[in-house]
């Protein structure tokens, strides 16, 4: 007959009540005892996939039912900004009254008193629920709380759900099942790592099953989103993570783990965030983190941001992808934004993605090529009164705001460049990387505008424009007030002609060119490649910028980087 047993803690009060063998049992018996290790896996997304909310006069001026500044996974509120004017889209994203949407359920601010901060960040609004498969012990239904409230409290509904659901999910299951490998897993198993597009300059080595049971064996691997206000500069968006993940460690201390460091997986402008976070003058946090792998970088900047402040967002294929209506198709739209938000110009390239990015031509002949000194800041950026630099005055204030215009913009430009050399080598020690590598896609490597080859272009340096359509299409004249023209009209009053003044000269923006993820081209995600310092890098073919986490190489990819980063852990108290 088996003894009962009754196990009691410290205050002599029943913790929990079993059954032990019978005494003449003398076979030893194993039991499995959870690990109190937590090494935290923290997400850091891309530009416009965190979610934001704006101050309250901000809602009451623009007559907002709620604060939603920007909700990705909300296609409702996207559709309502399609006509949008400029000077709307700047009031609702502005840096300076806008605030990530983080997840509070006990004030509740969502600036509608009908709604709470659950059904905001309910992960089933878009129709999808935690895979059931996903049961991890951390993140695991108990009486007091379903495993979806814990994944808002994980930060999952304060980042772009849909877009980043497949890597929060696989990396949360993947991870924390040591004791299997899982259909994740076995497919990074005996694996040669080039198979996901290794470069290789590493000579990564296969990773095998024993390898990685024993990195994960021990510990639990929570996963965390963070999503930060990407319209502010990315050196004071680290600062506010790293508040946050010294919060994150102290609560697993506070819970009763041992919980010493954490690991970075970002996305796109994340890595910019996460270079500043290890930089000893921003976030300081580079002995809190064990290592970094990073998706799509903009390591150099993309010449695309230029490209979208001048002519704006193109559509994603289908249609379907909400950043082109909420920052514009036209250049208009999307200048009233990132022209007054640190954040967004810090996407463009900087002095380490290198001269002659942005090039007149004519027929086969280049006229200009810049950057030729290597300072786009000061040869692109703040030129004034140059038709082919990054700005347009008239669209940067259409709101009228105080304190904003081109002198405003000029001085964020400055901080920009003063950013961009802060962390030109800012990279973690053991920091892994994935990017697309696809000439299939282009990426807008360079930024062409063609003149008119037939048209007199003789002092066009210094012409003026006199039509701009917003979409790659301008008109330029050696005046800034164009002659009379005449314009032909179909009957239901639609523009049908466009009549060239004499001595006017038509441009037109060049199609994208250059290997990449059509957004971030492989000249600039290849300074990841030659700064030297990284354990390994995965040059991919085969997605979108925004979708790269639905790949499978890039995921595969990230989970073998991320396995070789767990297997350097060294805890406090090893022998």
């Amino acid at each position: 007959m088996s003894d009962q047993n009754m196990i009691k803690d410290s205050d002599k009060k029943n913790k929990v009540c079993g059954c032990c063998t019978p005494k003449a049992d003398k076979i030893p018996q194993k039991m499995s005892v959870a690990p109190k290790r937590v090494l935290p896996i923290v997400f850091l997304p891309g530009i416009m996939g965190s979610s934001l909310r704006m101050s309250a006069a901000r809602q009451a001026e623009l007559k907002k039912s709620n604060n939603i500044a920007w909700k990705p996974d909300s296609g409702f509120d996207a559709l309502k900004m399609v006509n949008a004017t400029p000077a709307q889209r700047q009031l609702q994203l502005d840096p300076d009254t806008t605030e990530v949407d983080i997840y509070d359920p006990h004030t509740n601010p969502t600036g509608d008193p009908k709604e709470t901060a659950d059904g905001r960040h309910n992960l089933g609004f878009i129709n999808v629920e935690l895979n059931v498969g996903i049961d991890t012990p951390l993140l695991k239904s108990d009486p007091k709380k379903s495993k979806e409230v814990k994944a808002r409290e994980r930060g999952w509904g304060e980042v772009y759900f849909s877009s980043y659901r497949s890597i929060l999910e696989i990396c949360e299951e993947a991870l924390n099942q040591y004791w299997t490998t899982g259909p994740w897993v076995s497919a990074i198993i005996g694996r040669e790592p080039k198979i996901w597009g290794a470069s290789p300059e590493f000579m990564l080595p296969i990773l095998t099953e024993q390898q990685h049971k024993k990195a994960v064996a021990g510990c639990w691997f929570p996963v965390h989103a963070m999503g930060y206000n990407w319209l502010k500069s990315n050196a004071q968006s680290a600062k506010v993570i790293a508040s946050r993940i010294s919060a994150l460690i102290c609560k697993y201390q506070n819970e009763g783990y041992q919980c010493e460091k954490i690991i970075v997986v970002t996305h796109s402008m994340g890595g910019l965030v996460a270079r500043a976070l290890i930089h000893p003058d921003i976030g300081g946090m580079k002995d809190e983190i064990l290592g970094i792998v990073h998706g799509v970088m903009p390591a150099a900047g993309a010449p695309a941001a230029y490209k979208r402040m001048r002519c704006g967002f193109e559509e994603a294929y289908g249609g379907i992808h909400p950043a082109p209506k909420v920052l514009g198709n036209y250049g208009a739209e999307v200048t009233a934004v990132l022209a007054n938000a640190p954040g967004g110009l810090e996407l463009l390239p900087s002095k380490a993605y290198g001269n002659e990015w942005l090039v007149i031509a004519q027929g086969d002949k280049s006229l200009l090529k810049l950057p030729q000194k290597g300072n786009p800041y000061s040869e692109i950026y703040k030129l004034p009164d140059k038709w082919y630099g990054l700005l347009r005055e008239e669209w940067i204030n259409p709101a009228r705001l105080e304190g904003r215009g081109f002198s405003k913009t000029c001085e964020l430009l400055d901080l920009a460049e003063n950013f961009h050399d802060t962390i030109r080598d800012s990279y973690h020690p053991l920091s892994y990387a994935h990017y697309g590598a696809d000439s299939s896609r282009p990426s807008w490597e360079k930024v062409v505008w063609n003149l008119e080859k037939n048209q007199k272009t003789d002092g066009w340096q210094n012409f003026h424009i006199i039509l701009d359509s917003g979409k790659g299409r301008l008109q330029i004249f050696k005046s800034e007030t164009a002659p009379n023209i005449d314009i032909g009209f179909s009957i239901d009053g639609v523009e049908s002609a466009q009549l060239t003044p004499h001595g006017a000269v038509d441009v037109s923006l060049g199609p994208s060119n250059g290997p990449g993820d059509q957004t971030v081209p492989m000249r600039s995600a290849d300074a990841q490649l030659f700064s030297k310092k990284f354990a390994g890098i995965f040059r991919q073919i085969g997605y979108e910028h925004q979708g790269s986490y639905d790949d499978k190489n890039a995921v595969r990819s990230t989970l073998y980087s991320l396995s070789k980063i767990i297997s350097t852990m060294r805890w406090s108290d090893d022998t």
